[in-house]
């Protein structure tokens, strides 16, 4: 069995690949690449990271808001089973 030694050299590198990108997408990623003082390659990279990023924020903000609604939807039941309670038997609402 042979161990790979390069495993570790691989992590961080950068991976070549072709991508298309309409003419306008092309200008205005070099106009902010050069805007920047990067390459066009840098900038890309840097505003797909920043794209994925965003992405996994909002999913989670998305999840942590329906939590909070569920929660409040919980509430709301409890709060109205308490009410039939009281009725049932108080013959009133008591709060």
């Amino acid at each position: 069995m042979k161990i790979c030694h390069t495993v570790g050299i691989l992590v961080g590198m950068t991976a070549k690949v072709t991508l298309s990108f309409s003419d306008q997408t092309i200008a205005d990623a070099r106009h902010w690449a050069e805007q920047d003082g990067v390459s066009l390659s840098a900038w890309i990279d840097r505003a797909a990271q920043e794209r994925a990023l965003r992405a996994i924020f909002t999913a989670h903000a998305d999840a942590v808001r329906k939590a909070a609604l569920d929660e409040e939807r919980t509430a709301l039941a409890d709060e109205e089973e308490i009410v039939l309670v009281d009725v049932e038997l108080y013959g009133r609402a008591a709060r």
